[in-house]
């Protein structure tokens, strides 16, 4: 495993390229209600990250090996869509949850993040799904408080892992946060679940996403014919926040964060300065 330390120079062009993702989210959110279609939504932020922003949409038309060519800019995730959801012509419901994963590339650099939408606000949505967003969300910032020099990755998979199976839920093991910089995705490969103590041990300079996937019901996966979208299997909802981090001399700067951000959950507040 070769995990890249990132210099002062790409530390402030990631911090740039991070804020500039978040700042996507916020822009798209007034237009997240019932009756959108996520292919509105795709090309909405696509618009922006282009031509407000200046900066390229990395999904559309990424192509690891053994993929076809991601035709849009954004991922969209609704309800049992676990992750990798292609925007489409259907409208969004009321009552539906829904993840936006955003990432742009800024100077070379990549900026990745991604949050849950409750549509028609949080009263449409149903008492599980309302619970498994802010479980998930939680599940989030427990990883992040994790990060510091001297720690280990399987640090971050345990308090992620202990916390979702605690309030019942399960976590999705084939999809897993990672190193991130000039390439979108760079070891190390960031678990969400996992042993204290064990994996690689964090140093500073260090920059790499946390993303847990977490679902109501069973964690097993399955794919859909589009050759992206992942589903779970039993058809249970499915949820999934992500910032990115870096690993500093004292602790941990999230790089994904603007204006609009939602707050971080009091659940880290005695962790976190």
């Amino acid at each position: 495993m070769s995990v890249t330390i990132k210099t002062p120079d790409e530390i402030q062009k990631m911090r740039i390229a991070g804020r500039l993702g978040s700042e996507v989210l916020d822009y798209i959110t007034p237009f997240v209600k019932p009756g959108v279609t996520t292919e509105e939504l795709d090309q909405l932020c696509h618009d922006y990250m282009v031509h407000v922003q200046d900066c390229i949409p990395a999904p559309l038309n990424y192509c690891p090996p053994g993929y076809t060519p991601y035709p849009k800019s954004i991922c969209t995730s609704i309800n049992h869509q676990v992750c990798h959801g292609v925007p489409s012509d259907k409208a969004l419901k009321k009552g539906d949850i829904v993840n936006l994963d955003i990432t742009v590339i800024k100077d070379s650099y990549h900026g990745d993040t991604s949050r849950m939408f409750l549509v028609g606000g949080e009263k449409s949505a149903s008492i599980l799904a309302r619970r498994l967003c802010q479980i998930t969300y939680e599940c989030l910032w427990l990883g992040i408080a994790q990060v510091r020099p001297g720690a280990h990755l399987g640090d971050i998979g345990h308090a992620i892992q202990k916390h979702a199976e605690d309030a019942g839920f399960s976590v999705v093991r084939e999809f897993c946060g990672h190193g991130i910089g000039a390439s979108f995705h760079e070891d190390p490969q960031v678990l969400h679940y996992g042993k204290p103590g064990t994996g690689i041990e964090l140093t500073p300079g260090m920059i790499f996403t946390i993303e847990p996937m977490i679902n109501a019901g069973k964690a097993a996966i399955s794919e859909l014919s589009d050759g992206w979208t992942i589903v779970t299997r039993d058809r249970s909802l499915s949820a999934q926040w992500e910032h990115m981090v870096l690993v500093t001399e004292s602790g941990v700067e999230v790089l994904t964060l603007s204006a609009g951000s939602p707050a971080r959950p009091d659940i880290v507040a005695h962790l976190l300065p």
